[in-house]
């Protein structure tokens, strides 16, 4: 799905697509329009993960964690693409930094599992066949097998591991492009990852961010201080790690049929893991 594919939903769930301000184009792509944010998701079936994700803002927002909030308590479902909509934040009084992450992550971990829904298990390599298969034939099928192999061979590792912190409620995604740091501090954003599981997935995220996206090691260490451990310090960090890095290589490969700069940085960071070349550094695109 592409911005003018996105822009032809918007227009059939009878919003105005003209004027709608895209903000983002990835898994979703988000639009600001009529004084709301909207998601379009790819396909139908993200619909439940849509549905979910609603849920978990109103569960968020009465446990007191400063986190979006949905505007619609339901997704429409408009031509085989799940829309949210959600009230926008306040503007951003500064760029949201890794440390900002802490308190929210520390209030979403001291959460128990909901009663109200059931959140799904952090299945962080169940999109790799979803995002080889939009790839297509954008990408070599070697490098797809590849990644394949890998998924096949991390997800029971990562399955296997024995948790240094109680496993829980996560976000998932844990970064800093997640958070918005408005008037009155920091609010979680892009709730669809949430997950019940170990809560090492989220402190992992920025510790490969620090190894392979040129996060500042200062930035890092003011991360793990504010929130009291360093997981690299556990011995399954590595095993989350690789798993990490294969969905992460697997998701840039969906946009490559449209993108010649994602196809770019997919053969980067194949070629990277194919190496074993821990060091060599991601890119956005």
């Amino acid at each position: 799905m592409d911005e003018a594919r996105a822009r032809e939903i918007l227009a059939a769930a009878g919003l105005p697509a003209g004027g709608a301000r895209l903000l983002a184009l990835g898994e979703n792509a988000v639009f600001a329009v009529d004084g709301l944010v909207v998601k379009v998701g790819r396909s139908a079936e993200l619909f439940e993960r849509a549905e979910r994700e609603v849920a978990l803002a109103g569960w968020l927002a009465s446990a007191g964690v400063p986190a979006v909030r949905a505007a619609e308590r339901k997704p429409r479902l408009v031509e085989g693409h799940p829309l949210t909509f959600w009230h926008p934040l306040p503007e951003a009084v500064r760029p949201a930094e890794p440390r900002d992450l802490a308190p929210l992550l520390t209030a979403v971990h001291a959460l128990p599992v909901p009663t109200e829904f059931t959140l799904p298990r952090r299945e962080l390599l169940g999109g790799v066949e979803r995002w080889l298969r939009l790839a297509g034939e954008a990408i070599d099928p070697v490098d797809a097998a590849f990644l394949r192999e890998r998924r096949d061979s991390f997800a029971p590792a990562a399955a296997a591991l024995t948790p240094h912190l109680a496993p829980g409620p996560i976000h998932g995604d844990a970064l800093p492009r997640n958070v918005q740091v408005g008037p009155d501090g920091p609010v979680l954003m892009d709730l669809e990852t949430f997950s019940s599981d170990l809560r090492e997935h989220d402190l992992v995220v920025l510790a490969l961010s620090r190894d392979r996206y040129g996060l500042d090691p200062a930035a890092y260490d003011a991360f793990t201080a504010a929130y009291g451990w360093d997981v690299r310090e556990w011995e399954g960090c590595a095993v989350l790690r690789g798993a990490r890095e294969t969905a992460s290589c697997a998701w840039v490969a969906q946009h490559a049929p449209h993108n010649p700069k994602a196809l770019a940085e997919f053969e980067r960071r194949v070629g990277s893991l194919r190496d074993g070349d821990p060091e060599v550094r991601w890119y956005p695109f």
